[in-house]
């Protein structure tokens, strides 16, 4: 395939299929000369208005239609919303290699065990020092902290200057894994950054964001203070957190065992990797918990965010199949809501509260919890050190990305130097010039069961309409070459009305719909698919006026002739 036709000669251009205007499913194209780099293939997980869907991933057909001049696929750490939607780039889209980084190839070599049929390519692990060489372009790579460890920063360093692709991070100074490189961000702040795109999800909080060591010390604390059995819930991707529920289970003489698929995978992915340490008998089986008493137990599970089929939740309505929840056991909240997800954490910590729990969540009483993006004071540090000429801000939603515009601009950045997109814009720029170059096709793609994008918005919109109002079918019996209605419309409602002691309705439905039917049999051309369509019309102005409400009608027509009838 040829250069994009979007970009002039010597142009580079930065796009996004996803992570722009929303935090999830990212996932950034450079196409720097002939080669195109993609930078992670994440996940978003679906809100309550996307009804019974699994995952959102971006588009990638643009990837498709370009596949020949993709040079790889570059992973700057470890969390579903980066490297989620491999699987779905890997059934659609030929990469010749991976590069990716520590606990992130462990992480997605077993995501690609789970998905039978995908084509493996080649997963190359590259360290902090390691560079490629793509034609005149140069790969390498900066570690930085975040909540998960091996966190890299992407720096690609091209003819027309130095772009740098900060991947999530937050300044930590005490960092529980290891330290960022500061040094290098001077460095290329030093020789000359072209093009910053940096972590924008907390561009409005103000200050510092705590470091991670802060958290595992008050948890501590917690624990030390607590006599019945704990149980604690946080993110299974956050494993410097389980390594520091571990150490606390330890220091206070707890066993420690872990619950849910997720994090289950997590502890056992951490200590293969040595990020988790644990001396010996600290962790225990699921069985083995009731041989000790209360006070001697911690349960790390899964559920943070009120998912309700998560081990948490599950304690909370009382539907675990081995921890039952019980007055003088404690739930800490080692996790924020994620927007969206509050309404679920608080149906669980009502829920725990019926079963006489006590309830510890983030905030002014214990921190338990901090964030791995960094707040305002973070990104301000990240701006300094590199001193960008053009900025481009990135992974958040779009009032994120003009809020770190805001702070770009305050050291000096000039505005006409920044650019606010969404997924699909493309920019282009070279050593003297930034600038809108167009669209490239992007958008969402659902996942539901096995199916890759077969389901689109009108799908959404009849789930939508099911969840609200219902469903009503109409089951007709008619003659059509005599043009008779061999038995009384038969109605059948599910998620609108109760249908017993609510006979007026049904039977007032039914007759609007016999109605209709014998209005359609007047017809010089009668046709079911008329008549079908006449029904959906018809029956739902009339459910509406009745009721105020407007379910969704499906005729069902079974077409017979009268002696077919009289043989039955």
């Amino acid at each position: 395939m040829s250069r994009n036709t979007l970009l002039n000669a010597g142009e580079i251009g930065i796009f996004a299929l996803g992570g722009l205007g929303e935090v999830g499913k990212n996932c950034y194209i450079f196409e720097i000369e002939d080669n195109i780099f993609v930078v992670d293939a994440g996940i978003l997980f679906p809100d309550d208005s996307l009804l019974g869907f699994d995952y959102v991933i971006p588009d990638f057909q643009y990837l498709v239609d370009n596949q020949e001049r993709i040079a790889g696929l570059i992973i700057t750490h470890g969390h579903e919303d980066h490297i989620g939607g491999i699987p779905y780039l890997l059934k659609q889209v030929n990469i010749p290699k991976i590069y990716a980084s520590g606990i992130a190839v462990d992480l997605i070599e077993h995501k690609l065990l789970e998905h039978k049929g995908v084509k493996k390519p080649r997963i190359v692990e590259y360290k902090a020092h390691h560079t490629y060489t793509f034609g005149s372009t140069e790969l390498s790579f900066i570690r930085l902290n975040h909540s998960i460890p091996d966190m890299f920063g992407i720096v690609f360093k091209t003819k027309e200057g130095i772009i740098f692709h900060t991947g999530d991070f937050k300044i930590d100074y005490t960092p529980v894994g290891p330290a960022a490189e500061y040094d290098k961000l001077a460095k290329i702040g030093a020789e000359g950054v072209l093009c910053l795109l940096s972590d924008s999800t907390n561009a409005e909080r103000e200050g510092d964001t705590p470091s991670e060591r802060t958290v595992g010390k008050a948890i501590s604390e917690i624990f030390g203070k607590l006599t019945g059995r704990i149980i604690i819930a946080t993110f299974a991707s956050n494993v410097y957190r389980m390594q520091q529920i571990v150490e606390a289970s330890y220091q206070n003489g707890r066993k420690l065992a872990v619950f849910g698929r997720s994090m289950e995978r997590a502890m056992e992915i951490g200590q293969q990797t040595g990020y988790i340490k644990a001396p010996k008998g600290v962790i225990v089986s699921a069985e083995e918990i009731n041989k000790y008493p209360p006070e001697e137990i911690t349960i790390l599970c899964t559920g943070s965010q009120g998912e309700p089929m998560a081990a948490l939740s599950r304690i909370a309505n009382g539907t675990h199949r081995q921890i039952k929840a019980m007055p003088g056991d404690t739930v800490i909240f080692s996790s924020s809501p994620i927007p969206g997800n509050q309404e679920g954490v608080n149906r669980t910590i009502d829920q725990l509260y019926r079963r006489d729990v006590t309830v510890i969540v983030n905030g002014p009483v214990a921190d338990t919890h901090t964030s791995g993006h960094g707040a305002r004071n973070d990104l301000r540090l990240m701006l300094s050190l590199t001193r960008p000429k053009f900025f481009i801000p990135i992974h958040g939603e779009h009032r994120m990305l003009k809020h770190h515009r805001d702070l770009a601009m305050q050291i000096g950045i000039d505005k006409n130097h920044i650019m606010i997109m969404d997924n699909g814009d493309v920019t282009a720029l070279n050593k003297n010039s930034i600038r809108n170059a167009g669209r490239v096709q992007a958008g969402d793609i659902y996942i539901d069961g096995t199916g890759i994008g077969d389901i689109g918005s009108a799908i959404i919109k009849e789930r939508k309409l099911l969840s609200e109002d219902g469903l009503l079918s109409i089951i007709l019996t008619l003659d059509p070459v005599n043009k008779r209605l061999l038995t009384e419309p038969t109605v059948i409602s599910r998620g609108f009305i109760y249908m017993k002691g609510n006979e007026v309705i049904t039977s007032s439905i039914a007759a609007k719909a016999k109605e209709i039917v014998n209005l359609e049999f007047q017809r010089k051309q009668f046709t079911e698919t008329q008549l079908k369509q006449s029904i959906i019309d018809k029956v739902s102005d009339h459910v509406k006026e009745m009721t105020q409400r407007k379910p969704m009608i499906i005729p069902v027509v079974m077409s017979l002739t009268q002696k077919d009838s009289n043989q039955s």
